[in-house]
C-alpha cells in the first residue's frame, strides 16, 4: 500500500468513526438503534461527498485563476442547499466580524506600543542632553 492509499484509509477510518458518533448520538435522542451497515452506508456516502466538493472547490478556485479555495468557493458550493447556505452565509459573517476586532486590537497594541516607543525615545533624548 502506497502511501496515498494510506492516507486515504486514514481518512476514511476518521470519517467512519465521526459518522458513528454523530449517528450514536442521534440515535439515542430519538430512542432508536442503526445497523452497523447504515453507520457504514452513511459514511462511505459522507466520504464520497467530501471528494466531490473537494474537486468542485477546486474547479471554483480554477476557475477563477486561483489556487487558495475561499469563503466564496465554499458559498458556491453550498448554493443549493438553503440551510447550508445560509449557515455558511451566518459562520462567514461572524468570521468577518471577528477578524475584524482583531486587526482593530492589533492596531491599537500597534499604537500603544509605539508611543511608549516614542517615549522611551525622548526620555533617552533628555537624558543625552543632560549629559
Amino acid at each position: 500500500m502506497d502511501e496515498q492509499e494510506a492516507y486515504t484509509q486514514r481518512l476514511k477510518a476518521a470519517v467512519h468513526y465521526t459518522v458513528s458518533k454523530i449517528c450514536q448520538s442521534t440515535a439515542a435522542e430519538c430512542e432508536k438503534e442503526m445497523s452497523r451497515q447504515a453507520v457504514a452506508a452513511i459514511a462511505e456516502t459522507t466520504f464520497r461527498q467530501c471528494e466531490i466538493f473537494a474537486k468542485d472547490l477546486e474547479a471554483f478556485a480554477r476557475h477563477a485563476k486561483r489556487h487558495t479555495i475561499n469563503v466564496d468557493d465554499v458559498k458556491l458550493l453550498a448554493r443549493r442547499s438553503t440551510a447550508l447556505s445560509s449557515h455558511i452565509q451566518q459562520k462567514s459573517e461572524e468570521l468577518a466580524v471577528n477578524n475584524q476586532e482583531l486587526k482593530e486590537k492589533r492596531k491599537k497594541n500597534a499604537a500603544k506600543r509605539k508611543s511608549k516607543e516614542m517615549e522611551g525615545n525622548e526620555a533617552d533624548e533628555a537624558g543625552d542632553t543632560e549629559n
